[in-house]
């Protein structure tokens, strides 16, 4: 028992000698492993940035048979997308043809996979950091480790795929924002199926969220195609210390009968 806490406390602190250490290397940004990552680092943050900092409206002019003059209502919406926390108003704020328009709101609630595609994306972002001061700063400690290399792999597979789960179903949830901010809203307004005359007026554009889907599926590729260098770190593709020195010289195995 006392030899293995002598063991453990050994490794720590060889491992804190090693951290200690800092030693800045740019070279590994040179090669595909960190110059992928400073890729992936520039990609996460176009990805939560055009999704999370999006603000719009859509405008409804509606007109009353008491009068002619066309009164516009609209509905402010963003991220995280609670379309049905999104009520109608009037400018100035008023009960337009008699109607308390601030009790009307949007349909649907796309939170769930629109904070998810960003919550991830910046943790992607986060990680990244760690990732490149530990590529240029503690390089001989990340490429003389065997466990290392191999958690940055697994990593990279996770992401990899959590990026083609989060932006797939973000992508579905902008397909069915664009509809319920669209010309299908006039039907859904109670008053305008009644006494009001209605007409969709305009709804502000959603180019940025197209990029933010693109940039997803960009993430994608780029973590996938970068799984294989990763790979080439660890000590699954590399040969094992054990076999370099038999190929260096070494007692050679036994022969066959």
């Amino acid at each position: 028992m006392a030899s293995n806490i002598y063991l453990v406390r050994q490794r720590i602190s060889r491992l804190g000698q090693r951290m200690s250490s800092f030693q800045l290397n740019i070279n590994p940004l040179k090669e595909p492993l960190g110059f992928i990552k400073v890729l992936e680092w520039i990609a996460s943050i176009f990805a939560f940035a055009t999704c999370g900092g999006f603000d719009g409206k859509t405008e409804i002019q509606v007109t009353c048979h008491k009068l002619t003059e066309n009164k516009t209502i609209t509905a402010a919406f963003g991220y995280p997308f609670r379309l049905n926390e999104a009520s109608f108003q009037a400018h100035p704020d008023v009960n337009v043809c008699d109607v308390n328009w601030k009790s009307y709101v949007l349909i649907g609630d796309y939170s769930s996979s629109a904070q998810f595609y960003v919550t991830f994306a910046v943790f992607v972002f986060l990680y990244c950091i760690a990732a490149l001061l530990l590529y240029v700063g503690y390089t001989s400690l990340y490429r003389d480790s065997r466990k290392l290399p191999m958690i940055d792999f697994v990593v990279t597979l996770v992401v990899a795929f959590l990026w083609l789960v989060s932006t797939s179903a973000w992508a579905k949830a902008l397909t069915d924002i664009k509809v319920a901010t669209g010309q299908g809203i006039v039907k859904e307004l109670q008053p305008c199926n009644q006494d009001v005359m209605c007409y969709f007026g305009s709804v502000t554009s959603m180019g940025s969220l197209n990029v933010s889907v693109i940039f997803g599926f960009l993430n994608m590729i780029l973590w996938g195609g970068n799984a294989w260098f990763v790979y080439k770190e660890t000590s699954l593709h590399s040969p094992s210390s054990t076999s370099a020195s038999h190929g260096q010289g070494g007692i050679p195995p036994p022969s066959g009968i």
